[in-house]
């Protein structure tokens, strides 16, 4: 025997039907990620980018707010308090000085840093091994000593001329692993410091005259003015060795030898995209990049050409961004 349904019953299960329906076809929850970097440049736009990427490949919705400090820790700290009255999400701090103004001034907003060269003397995490309450990240740091090595292979260096950021934590303590490679080495140390990137090219001058070649780390103020250092360097026929590939595409720098910043970005937003998902902040370690492929090696032939110098078949071999006849060629 066949039971009867009512029409209200049957109305209730349309209604239903409906209900699951548009609930179904509802876009997730958009979220609001505030960045703030401490200036514009290649390697750091292209973090920027990459997270951007990696959220949207994730599918998570997402609004940004990104923000440039403009080398300046003011500015740094104003964009924090920005982000806190507006409550955003999450909040990205794309190099040391604005990572740290965001975990000085944030309550109960998670925190990724990114680009940040020693994040435990920044004062960001207390171990590697763990992050802290709502902050943790992603490293840059660099291999410094291979780095010189490279360079080493092309040119005969007596005195390697460093210039840095007195005030960004990264770039003194890139500053100090620079120094005590030199020492190793049995190469001279000759540096000078800087506090914003208008007084790069001064600096540079103060000392060209007294180094073989010049060493320039992922410091972003100096990063910022790398056109300045270039053009000192390029007139006084002396090489510039960079630890940012990113950057030095668009200079007369001889090698460059670092990270891929973009797929320090996917990285990033991966981590991001797990905390958004319920993962804490805690219980994520720093994350460093370790594959062989995250890694860039520039040789500029043009410039040693100029300079006549030789760089290495090897070498050559073994770079993936080559610049030969004003051509830059991406293996």
């Amino acid at each position: 025997m066949k039971k009867k349904i009512s029409l209200a019953a049957v109305l209730f299960l349309v209604f239903l039907t409906a209900i699951s329906a548009a609930f179904a076809a509802e876009p997730p929850k958009k979220v609001t990620i505030g960045i703030s970097k401490i200036v514009s440049h290649p390697a750091l736009d292209a973090i920027v980018k990459g997270i951007q990427d990696e959220l949207a490949a994730e599918k998570i919705n997402a609004a940004y707010d990104v923000q440039n400090a403009n080398g300046d820790i003011n500015t740094a700290a104003s964009i924090a308090n920005k982000f806190q009255s507006e409550k955003v999400t999450l909040a990205v701090g794309v190099a040391t000085p604005t990572a740290q103004s965001l975990a000085n001034t944030l309550k109960g907003i998670p925190i990724v840093f990114s680009a940040v060269t020693d994040p435990v003397k920044a004062g960001l995490v207390t171990s590697l091994k763990k992050g802290e309450k709502n902050v943790t990240g992603v490293s840059d740091m660099t291999p410094v000593k291979q780095q010189i090595e490279l360079l080493l292979r092309i040119k005969k260096v007596k005195r390697l001329g460093h210039i840095y950021t007195s005030s960004e934590e990264n770039a003194v303590v890139l500053a100090g692993i620079v120094k005590q490679a030199c020492k190793e080495l049995g190469i001279q140390f000759v540096e000078t410091t800087v506090s914003k990137s208008s007084e790069v090219k001064q600096a540079v001058q103060a000392i060209i005259g007294r180094v073989d070649a010049l060493y320039i780390s992922t410091d972003n103020t100096v990063v910022s003015a790398m056109s300045a250092v270039t053009d000192v360097a390029s007139k006084a026929k002396v090489p510039v060795m960079s630890a940012d590939p990113s950057s030095a595409e668009a200079y007369p720098v001889l090698a460059a030898w670092g990270f891929d910043y973009y797929k320090m970005g996917r990285v990033t937003g991966k981590l991001i995209a797990d905390i958004l998902k319920g993962k804490k902040p805690e219980q994520i370690p720093t994350q460093f990049m370790t594959k062989t492929s995250d890694i860039d090696l520039l040789v500029n032939l043009d410039v040693a050409k100029k300079l006549g110098l030789t760089i290495p078949k090897d070498i050559v071999l073994s770079a993936n961004k080559v610049v030969e006849n004003g051509k830059l060629t991406k293996k």
